[in-house]
C-alpha cells in the first residue's frame, strides 16, 4: 500500500496518455506490431485507472480527523447538505462544516464533511428537532474519527464512511437553528436533497398514519429505504425482489421510455421538427428524464448505470452513430468508475452490471420481440407476439438468476429458490402498477396524489402477502457460506457454459457439465475439523458495549450473550447473525445468557427467528419475554 501518491502523479499521467496515444497510432500503421502496442496499450489503461484510484483515495485521507483531535468537544457551524435519517430515536445525517471552533480557538484544518447523530437521553433534554437539508445549524458536538466494529461478513462502516467522504462522525451534545433555509440559486445539488425531503414529507402526510408499507413506496419514488421494516427486507430478500424495493435500472428506463414517448408526441405537434429531429429531441429528453429520476434516487450504482447507458444511446442518435450493446455497458462502466472509483466495493455495483452483462451476452441470438414492435412486426398474430415475449422474459429471468449466483452467494449467503416465481409476478406489479402510481401520486397535487398513493400502497399490500407466503417456504431459501475464491472462478466458467447463446437442444451436455460446475459454490469449508478432541476455539465479536462470544469445540457450539439492542437495531441483526452466515452456520448447541441487561440480551429475539438452537441457559426473570419465546419454539 502506497502512503501517499507520488508528488509528480499529474506529469506521469500525461505521460502515460501519451503513449496510450501513441499506442494507438502505431496500432494503425504497422499491423505487425498490434499485439506489442495492444499490450502496451492495456497496461497504461491499468497505470491510468491506478493512479485516478491513489488521487481519489489520497484526496479523501486528507479529510479525515487529525488524531489529536479524537474526543474532543467542538463548536460546528455549517449546514445539512443530505437527506436525513429520522426515527424515533433521533436523526442522522451529513453535516457541511463552515467553520469549527475548539473553545475560543478557530480550527482551519477541520474536515469539510461529517456524519451526526442526534439522539434525546436524560443529558440532553432538548428534544430532536426536524433535520431539514439546506438548513444552517451551530452544533456543539463531541467528535471522532469513523470508527466500526472489526467483525468478518458484517457491514464496514468505517469503508462506507469513507467512500462517503466523511472525514469524522460525532454526537450532538445541543444545537442552535441559525437559517432554516440556506440554499444559493447555484446548489443544484443541494436543492435537489431539499425537494426530495419534500417529497418524503407529502409521501407520509398523504398516506394513513401507521402504513405499513410507506417505506417501499418512499424507496421506490426517491430511492430512500431507511423506513423499510426489518422483517419486510427478510421477505424481500426471501423471495429474491430486493433490487426491485428502490430506484432500479428497470424503473429508469421506463421513466426515460415515457418522457421520450411524451417528448415525441408534443415535438410533431407543430414545425418543430424541423429545427431538431424528432428522434433527436426525444432522446436528449429521455436522458433528462433518466438523469432527474437518478438524481432523486441519490444516485445509487443501478440508477447511475442506466443513466450513463441512457446517455451513451442518447449521444450515439445525435451523433449518427449505431453502437453495440457491449460498448453502450463498457462507457457506462467506464464513466460510474471514472466518478466513483469506490463503487466495486458495493454489491450493487457488481449486481447492476453484472446483470446486465449476462443479459447481453445471453441473449445475442434472441428474435424475442420485447420493447415497442416495428410495424413489421406489427403485422403478426398478437398471440404469438405475446407468446415470443413471454418466452424471452423468462429467459432473461433464468439467465439473471444463474449468473448471479456467486455475487449472491458471496455478499448475501443465500439463494432464493423461489426467486424465478416472486419476480414473475413482482417485476410487473411493481414496475407497471405501484412504481407509476406511486410517482403520479408523489407529483400530483394532493387531492389526487392522496387516492394514487393511497392505490400504490394498497397494491403493494396485496402483493407483499403474497411474498410473506412465498418466503415462509421450508424449501423456499437456500442459506451457504461465503464461498472460496476458486468456487467463484470454478462456478463463473460453469455459467458462462451455461448461459452461451446458441440451441440448447445442441449443446444441452456442456449446458449441464456447466451447472455441475457452479454446484462448488455450496460446498462448505470444514470448520472446526483443525480443533483436536478438548480443545476450544472462543471468537469474541467486536459488539462495542455489552458481550458476545461464540465458542467452539470440535463437535458443538455456545453462543455466550447476544450484545445491546439500540432501538429497533440489535447487535444479533447487525453484527451477530451476519458473521454466522457468512461462515454457513445455521445451528448452535446451546445460547447462554449472562443476565437480563439489555447489552447482553439484545440480539436473541432475532437470532432465535433465524438460528437453530437445541438448548439455552440465563439467569432470566420469569417476566422476561424471551423466555415465553423460547416456550414457542420448544427451546429448553
Amino acid at each position: 500500500m502506497l502512503p501517499a501518491v507520488p508528488e509528480y502523479w499529474y506529469w506521469i499521467c500525461i505521460a502515460t496518455i501519451f503513449i496510450s496515444l501513441s499506442s494507438v497510432y502505431i496500432n494503425r500503421l504497422l499491423i505487425q506490431y498490434c499485439y506489442v502496442s495492444s499490450a502496451l496499450l492495456t497496461t497504461c489503461y491499468f497505470a491510468l485507472g491506478f493512479a485516478w484510484n491513489a488521487h481519489y483515495a489520497q484526496s479523501r485521507l486528507t479529510h479525515v480527523l487529525s488524531i489529536e483531535y479524537e474526543g474532543r468537544d467542538f463548536v460546528l457551524e455549517g449546514r445539512v447538505n443530505a437527506l436525513p435519517q429520522s426515527s424515533p430515536g433521533g436523526a442522522k445525517f451529513s453535516f457541511e462544516v463552515d467553520r469549527a471552533w475548539l473553545g475560543k480557538e478557530s480550527i482551519d484544518s477541520f474536515p469539510a464533511q461529517v456524519y451526526l447523530s442526534w439522539q434525546p437521553a436524560w443529558r440532553n433534554p432538548q428534544d430532536v428537532p426536524q433535520i431539514i437539508p439546506g438548513q444552517r445549524w451551530e452544533f456543539k458536538v463531541k467528535i471522532k474519527r469513523p470508527y466500526g466494529s472489526l467483525n468478518p461478513y458484517t457491514f464496514d462502516f468505517e469503508r462506507w464512511s469513507f467512500h462517503q467522504d466523511f472525514g469524522a462522525i460525532g454526537s450532538i451534545r445541543s444545537g442552535k437553528l441559525l437559517l432554516e433555509k440556506d440554499i444559493g440559486i447555484s446548489e443544484f445539488a443541494l436543492a435537489m436533497e431539499y425537494q426530495r425531503w419534500k417529497l418524503r414529507q407529502k409521501i407520509q402526510r398523504l398516506l394513513p398514519e401507521g402504513a405499513r408499507y410507506g417505506g417501499v413506496i418512499a424507496a421506490l419514488v426517491m430511492g430512500d429505504q431507511n423506513a423499510i421494516d426489518q422483517e419486510d427486507w427478510r421477505v424481500f430478500n426471501a423471495t429474491g425482489i430486493g433490487h426491485l424495493i428502490s430506484i432500479s435500472g428497470l424503473h429508469v428506463t421506463m421513466l426515460a421510455g415515457f418522457g421520450a414517448m411524451l417528448a415525441t408526441f408534443l415535438w410533431r405537434r407543430n414545425n418543430l421538427p424541423l429545427l431538431i429531429p424528432v428522434g433527436k429531441f426525444a432522446a436528449a429528453v429521455g436522458f433528462l428524464t433518466a438523469f432527474v429520476y437518478a438524481w432523486l434516487a441519490g444516485f445509487q450504482i443501478p440508477a447511475q448505470r442506466t443513466m450513463f447507458m441512457v446517455g451513451v444511446v442518447a449521444f450515439a442518435l445525435w451523433s449518427g452513430r449505431n453502437p453495440r450493446s457491449f460498448d453502450i455497458w463498457w462507457w457506462a462502466l467506464f464513466v460510474v468508475l471514472l466518478i466513483d472509483p469506490m463503487a466495486p466495493y458495493t454489491p450493487g455495483f457488481w449486481l447492476s452490471f453484472g446483470a446486465v452483462a449476462a443479459i447481453l451476452f445471453a441473449m445475442q441470438d434472441s428474435d424475442g420481440l420485447l420493447g415497442l414492435p416495428t410495424s413489421r412486426e406489427l403485422e403478426l398474430d398478437w398471440r404469438y407476439r405475446l407468446s415470443q415475449a413471454l418466452k424471452v422474459a423468462c429467459r432473461v429471468q433464468a439467465v439473471v438468476t444463474i449468473a448471479l449466483l456467486p455475487l449472491t452467494l458471496y455478499w448475501f449467503y443465500q439463494v432464493s429458490i423461489v426467486s424465478p416465481l416472486a419476480n414473475a409476478i413482482a417485476i410487473p406489479v411493481v414496475s407497471y402498477i405501484v412504481t407509476p402510481l406511486a410517482i403520479a401520486g408523489a407529483l400530483l397535487p394532493d387531492f389526487i396524489g392522496k387516492w394514487l398513493l393511497i392505490s400504490a400502497h394498497a397494491t403493494m399490500d396485496y402483493l407483499a402477502i403474497m411474498l410473506a407466503w412465498m418466503a415462509n417456504w421450508r424449501w423456499g431459501v437456500v442459506w451457504s457460506s461465503q464461498p472460496a475464491w476458486w468456487a467463484i472462478v470454478f462456478s463463473t466458467v460453469g455459467i458462462i457454459m451455461t448461459i452461451r447463446p446458441g440451441s440448447i437442444r445442441e449443446s444441452w451436455f456442456s449446458r449441464v457439465v456447466g451447472l455441475a460446475l457452479t454446484t462448488s459454490l455450496f460446498i462448505h469449508p470444514s470448520q472446526n475439523t483443525n480443533l483436536s478432541l478438548g480443545e476450544f476455539r472462543a471468537t469474541v465479536l467486536d459488539i462495542g458495549q455489552g458481550t458476545a462470544v461464540l465458542i467452539e469445540t470440535r463437535t458443538k457450539r455456545l453462543l455466550y450473550d447476544t450484545g445491546p439492542i439500540q432501538g429497533k437495531d440489535n447487535a444479533g441483526q447487525r453484527i451477530i447473525l451476519p458473521y454466522l452466515r457468512g461462515r454457513g452456520i445455521n445451528h448452535i448447541d446451546r445460547m447462554v445468557i449472562s443476565h437480563s441487561d439489555s447489552d447482553h440480551i439484545g440480539g436473541a429475539a432475532t437470532l432465535l427467528k433465524e438460528i437453530q438452537f437445541d438448548a439455552m441457559m440465563g439467569s432470566l426473570p420469569s417476566t422476561n419475554p424471551l423466555l415465553a419465546n423460547l416456550e414457542d419454539r420448544k427451546i429448553p
